[in-house]
């Protein structure tokens, strides 16, 4: 039987049964790619060289860009609101502290208020 269908009619000879995939084809879960891991982060709270707009810093971040990225959209997500990265530090827009470090904390992360 050919891998592509075009025809509604080629359906009905399919077993349907059994879907599950193959475990060997599956793949593996590794203990480096868990992003559970505690980190002692610090909350800054900044408005200079950006004309007088409020931002929230967070530093600290230990990991490779794609978890970092990972974990701002998450933080952009929850919070509700925009942001960006630059040099491993995650940049909210606003003054959302607070918010943040009660985020983080859930997380279980270990989160230090600082500045303002």
């Amino acid at each position: 039987m050919s891998k592509t269908l075009n025809s509604f009619e080629s359906l009905g000879n399919i077993n349907f049964k059994d879907l599950r995939k193959d475990a060997s084809t599956l793949p593996s879960v590794s203990k480096s790619n868990n992003p559970k891991k505690i980190q002692n982060l610090e909350a800054h709270f900044s408005n200079k060289g950006r004309s007088g707009k409020v931002v929230t810093i967070i530093k600290g971040f230990d990991g490779d860009p794609k978890s970092i990225k990972k974990f701002a959209k998450l933080i952009k997500t929850q919070i509700g609101t925009g942001g960006s990265i630059k040099n491993k530090e995650v940049i909210i827009q606003g003054n959302f502290r607070d918010k943040i470090i009660m985020l983080l904390e859930s997380y279980g992360h270990n989160v230090k208020r600082v500045g303002g």
